[in-house]
């Protein structure tokens, strides 16, 4: 069985911290969103190889990530676009990736910006036990929340129905961009041959459910899709489950770091009440009253207030300025 690991946004909802990184290796916690897929993905025996498919732009990134992990299985597949605008889409991508690495095998698609609760094992064996494609499937609670997402209509654990972002949905339950499939449902060339949507697998999984048996695999554990600030502060948040984490080399002085805050190496903190607040290496925050936001690297912060903000990375912001 093979995986693939979508690694190929540019996450600009999440600028200027993504700006120049993959949102994929944003720390959670001690460790990254994509650290924790590929953990998954090396303990489980069934899968031999686990191709990341990213873009031009991040290519680089992901080679010196891979080169100094210690995951024996991800291969890096680069998908020859540097700008959001030139993507090929999700489908695109692995219609490619799968052709280029001439894959004839199960496949497990996970984004590498979803962080689950769930053993990713356990998804496997539902996948196994249901010999058919197979997603997974989370109930976001209202019809509103289920707009941004694919939302799924089942019978006895069969997809009966499924609608790519509707205006209406029929139910809370959402596609959370983690599918099994076997062999022969890599119809992707099928699919988009046929004039079909190549951004989001979401649509592929739609017309998929028109021709093939499709079942889903609900979980109750936690889910966040890292594509906002708000929600990878709210993953970073269940890493920690309110404790602060401060790197061993970072300085924190008369300062009072509440719940969720990560201060990473070589930061400084001084005279400051933090909440909610990642700051990242070499980050200087002096005098400074801050939550619920991001303080990217070697930035400086001083005299401040600051509530629900992205400092990007080499900032200088003072009082008055």
């Amino acid at each position: 069985m093979k995986a693939v690991v979508l690694a190929g946004g540019f996450a600009t909802r999440l600028w200027p911290i993504t700006r120049h990184r993959p949102k994929m290796l944003l720390p959670i916690g001690d460790t990254t969103v994509i650290d924790r897929v590929f953990a998954e993905l090396e303990a489980d025996d069934r899968i031999d190889e686990a191709f990341v498919s990213t873009n031009a732009a991040f290519a680089d990134e992901f080679e010196t990530y891979l080169a100094d992990s210690e995951f024996t299985k991800p291969t890096l597949s680069v998908e020859e676009t540097t700008e959001e605008d030139e993507k090929f889409g999700v489908v695109g991508a692995l219609a490619q990736l799968v052709d280029r690495e001439d894959i004839d095998d199960d496949l497990v698609v996970v984004a590498g910006d979803n962080l689950i609760g769930f053993d990713l094992a356990e998804f496997v064996d539902a996948f196994e036990a249901n010999d058919g494609p197979t997603l997974a499937a989370y109930d976001v609670e209202t019809r509103e929340k289920a707009t941004a997402y694919g939302v799924i209509d089942t019978e006895d654990g069969r997809v009966v129905d499924f609608e790519e972002k509707p205006d209406d949905p029929p139910s809370t339950l959402v596609s959370i961009a983690c599918y099994a499939f076997p062999r022969e449902s890599l119809r992707f060339e099928e699919y988009l041959a046929d004039g079909n949507n190549p951004d989001e697998p979401g649509w592929f999984v739609q017309w998929l459910v028109d021709r093939d048996e499709v079942y889903a695999f609900p979980f109750e554990a936690a889910w966040f899709d890292i594509g906002t600030p708000e929600s990878y502060l709210e993953a970073v948040a269940w890493a920690l489950d309110g404790d602060a984490l401060v790197a061993d080399d970072a300085t924190v002085v008369d300062s009072d770091l509440g719940a969720n805050v990560h201060v990473m190496s070589g930061a400084r903190v001084v005279d400051s009440r933090l909440q909610n607040t990642v700051v990242f290496p070499n980050a200087t925050v002096l005098d400074c009253e801050i939550h619920d936001s991001i303080v990217d690297e070697e930035s400086r912060v001083e005299d401040i207030d600051l509530a629900g903000a992205l400092l990007g990375a080499h900032s200088q912001l003072t009082n008055g300025e």
